[in-house]
């Protein structure tokens, strides 16, 4: 019988076929008492190596079919495995309690497990499960009990399961796996991401599904509306064919654009740009059209490791970088570590708001060695391509003259010592604060550019966390105070000559897109897919009809107020 249940719409399109159920095992550990101790903790250590070997196998297949950051993810696992303050514990109570080691690991992780999810931070929430996931594997090493492995799938499905581990995702074969829906996650959790990264439908979130669907089943997988429908009528399966189909067509549409600069109905040109974390991300954005690198979140080069990447390291990552571009601009942002992102081997003490503490820009100045080898390595590697740098999380104008007063100091050591370092490269800020936006006129003097950083500008103008789902109501793009904070930095910065981009999650955004344009953005910044899709309606829009109705929403007192207009004047479903 047809049944139909919504999720969170996590990657868009449509898919069609039969289930799959990823079922985890049952991987139950009970109590012992054990004699021989050594032998207990030899097994333990003997499992811990099979479960490296799996993850060695899995990081390389990432790297292969996702990239460097999607396989960073699995280097993380690994460090897990080699985390002395996860494994001795284990030991310890092997040794001094006698039990059998299965017990020891599940007390001990469970133990882990709920301290990091107690925690008011997604990072930490995130490594509950990856610890949650590593120590799966070991467990399941240590019964006997194999683990369902997605990469042996051989026919068209779709994965129905509680949740997809970063192991499991990175085992998915696109000619097999044509999408999947999972019980919990939402639009920033890994399989989201990496569902995103292999372009196949997904809706996630959906709290009942592996209740509903049984293998064999044959099941949709709406990720354009947050659907999932299971063993559909003919009616509604003809109903999805021919919206997948439509999809599909919509998609070679935008793909025509692939080449073809961003004009508006009326001849006015912005700019779109891609957002990246790593060199292997530009593949990805040239192919959609990218017509530059409005920001390259430089931390990734830094996570997933057990120390800081060497200036060479750098040097490498952004020459690739700014030579695949090939003269388009690149905008890097500078690291930004700290709020939801952490490097374990800073040994940064925890605070009770990361979000407003110890991070970005602040903990650059304070920590200068590790800034400055970041900004040589730039400098080196700005001969090879068009570089901007911008400066994350700046406050006060003191922020962004002493980080400018480094960049150019070391620029002066190097063209001291005969290196060459390129002319006229263009220093800029992320405005993600309302201090810096409400200020925006005196900064604009100083800067060549301004990134509008949305994601963090409007939680921390609506004091409402992004990640905290029951304030996620505050999380609004549209508010009028947001717009009025955008129209003042824009017209702040043209009235110095400087051009404006936005990075935030916004710059991509259907409703928003017509808004920005009438604000007069210049230059839009999104995940590579939405760039075709953006292009396409910039082509539809005149600059002319969007200015006509920046006074209007800019008077409006709600974000839905501002919807409803914008829908209704640019004809948006």
């Amino acid at each position: 019988m047809e049944k139909t249940i919504h999720g969170i719409a996590a990657s868009s399109g449509i898919a069609i076929a039969k289930a799959y159920r990823l079922e985890t095992p049952h991987l139950a550990a009970e109590k012992r008492t054990i004699a021989d101790v050594e032998a207990e903790v030899a097994r333990l250590e003997a499992a811990v190596a099979k479960a490296k070997e799996e993850l060695e196998a899995i990081k390389q297949h990432a790297l292969e079919k996702l990239g460097e950051d999607k396989a960073a993810i699995f280097a993380a696992h690994l460090l897990v495995l080699d985390d002395p303050e996860l494994l001795n514990p284990i030991k310890e109570k092997i040794q001094t309690e006698q039990v059998n080691a299965e017990y020891a690991l599940e007390e001990t992780a469970s133990f882990f497990i709920s301290m990091f999810e107690g925690m008011d931070n997604e990072y930490m929430k995130e490594r509950a499960a990856d610890i949650r996931d590593v120590t799966k594997r070991v467990l399941a090493h240590l019964l006997g009990v194999t683990i369902s492995n997605p990469s042996l799938i051989s026919e068209e499905v779709v994965i129905i399961a509680e949740d997809l581990t970063p192991s499991d995702t990175a085992q998915l074969d696109r000619q097999y796996v044509k999408g999947f829906a999972t019980d919990i996650g939402g639009r920033t959790s890994h399989s989201a991401i990496m569902a995103r990264s292999l372009e196949i439908p997904a809706v996630v979130g959906t709290k009942a599904v592996t209740a509903e669907v049984k293998n064999g089943d044959i099941v949709v997988i709406d990720g354009l509306d947050g659907q999932v429908v299971i063993n559909p009528s003919p009616e509604r399966l003809a109903h999805y064919e021919e919206k997948r189909a439509r999809y599909e067509a919509q998609k070679a549409e935008w793909a025509k654009l692939v080449d073809e600069p961003t004009v508006t109905a009326d001849g006015v040109h912005v700019e779109l740009a891609a957002n990246i974390g790593t060199p292997d991300d530009v593949k990805g954005a040239l192919a959609n059209g990218a017509e530059g690198i409005g920001l390259y979140r430089t931390e990734f080069l830094y996570m997933g490791r057990s120390e800081l990447p060497t200036e060479e390291e750098q040097v490498a990552a952004y020459q690739t970088v700014l030579e695949q571009m090939n003269g388009k601009p690149v905008v890097v942002r500078t690291l930004d570590i700290g709020g939801d992102k952490e490097l374990p081997y800073l040994n940064l003490p925890k605070e009770m708001n990361p979000f407003l503490g110890f991070r970005a820009i602040r903990l650059c100045l304070e920590m200068q060695d590790m800034f400055r080898t970041q900004l040589r390595a730039l400098l080196r590697a700005s001969v090879h391509g068009n570089l901007k740098i911008m400066f994350p999380m700046i406050a006060t104008l003191e922020e962004f003259r002493q980080a400018k007063a480094i960049l150019l100091e070391e620029k002066e050591a190097l063209l001291r010592q005969g290196v060459p370092v390129a002319d006229g490269i263009e220093v800029g800020m992320m405005v993600e604060i309302p201090a810096a936006a409400v200020m925006a006129d005196q900064f604009a003097k100083e800067v060549d550019f301004f990134s509008i950083g949305t994601n963090d500008l409007i939680q921390y103008t609506m004091a409402a966390d992004r990640m905290n789902e029951r304030v996620s109501y505050l999380y609004q793009p549209y508010n009028p105070a947001i717009l009025r904070l955008i129209s003042h930095v824009i017209d702040a910065a043209h009235r110095e000559g400087k051009w404006v981009g936005m990075c935030g999650e916004m710059a991509g955004d259907p409703i928003a897109i017509p808004i920005l344009l009438a604000l007069g953005l210049d230059e839009f910044s999104m995940s590579a897919t939405s760039i075709l899709p953006a292009r396409a309606q910039l082509k539809q829009l005149t600059k002319e009809e969007a200015a006509r109705i920046k006074e209007t929403v800019l008077s409006l007192g709600t974000a839905e107020e501002v919807v409803a207009l914008i829908k209704q004047t640019f004809h948006i479903a």
